[in-house]
């Protein structure tokens, strides 16, 4: 009940929102396979290698996906114990974050192995980087920037026209703004990193075809931005992957 009234609180302020706060839909520009049994938590490239960290108890992982056929290349399997959540590289480290468990996984980014992990003080959520610090979300509607060992540096909190948002989750940095999906919604919010206002709200509804959605289909996650700046957005149990770009509501 207090996801439906986060939502439906969402949804008056959105409709509402001054002219400050931009408006957009989406225009799909290419499609593309993707794992329907995906959970997706994570999704990211990195020196054009295509990342996806997957949840589920007993099924999460991460991989290395081949953008254009949606085929795994390679994969780590988390312990049955752990339920998988966002994932970023900075520098010479992969990050993965657990929900519950307050566990971090840190693994080389070159070979993928294992190399420590961390405690972690709060859930884990969504996870992207700036290049210089982790930014990091917990479901509430505060972004957490850390340190390469996850020390806090500071944090914002997140608001739509004055009002705290709840429920921020999948993160990923573009053109120096941070877009976070509102989970169970089909919103995206572009937010300044400085001082958290929202700037702009992307509506996704409509983006994957009700033709194509299944009993396991679940909702909007996963935003990827690639080295030429193409902006990716797929969901939990999708079976399509959308390069997609931005149309401003006039």
């Amino acid at each position: 009940m207090k996801k439906i009234i986060a939502i439906l609180c969402l949804l008056s302020l959105v409709s509402c929102a001054d002219a400050k706060v931009r408006q957009y839909t989406l225009q799909v520009v290419n499609e593309y396979p993707h794992d329907s049994k995906a959970y997706t938590q994570g999704l990211f490239f990195h020196d054009g290698t295509f990342y996806e960290s997957t949840g589920q108890w007993g099924e999460s992982s991460m991989r290395i996906v081949d953008l254009k056929t949606g085929k795994v290349q390679r994969k780590l399997d988390f312990d049955r114990k752990y339920f998988g959540e966002g994932s970023v590289i900075l520098g010479d480290k992969l990050y993965c974050l657990t929900w519950t468990s307050k566990v971090v996984f840190v693994y080389d980014a070159k070979t993928l192995k294992y190399t420590k992990s961390y405690s972690y003080p709060r859930e884990g959520w969504g996870l992207t980087t700036d290049g210089k610090s982790l930014i990091a979300s917990d479901g509430s509607s505060r972004i957490y920037f850390l340190d390469e060992d996850l020390k806090l540096q500071r944090s914002i909190g997140v608001k739509l026209n004055g009002r705290s948002i709840k429920y921020l989750n999948e993160l990923e940095w573009i053109d120096g703004r941070i877009w976070a999906n509102v989970y169970t919604t089909d919103t995206i919010l572009i937010i300044n990193p400085s001082d958290g206002n929202v700037e702009g709200v992307i509506d996704c509804s409509g983006l994957l075809p009700s033709k194509l959605k299944t009993p396991d289909t679940d909702v909007l996650n996963g935003i990827a931005v690639d080295a030429d700046g193409k902006i990716y957005l797929t969901g939990k149990n999708w079976p399509r992957l959308y390069e997609i770009k931005l149309v401003e509501k006039k």
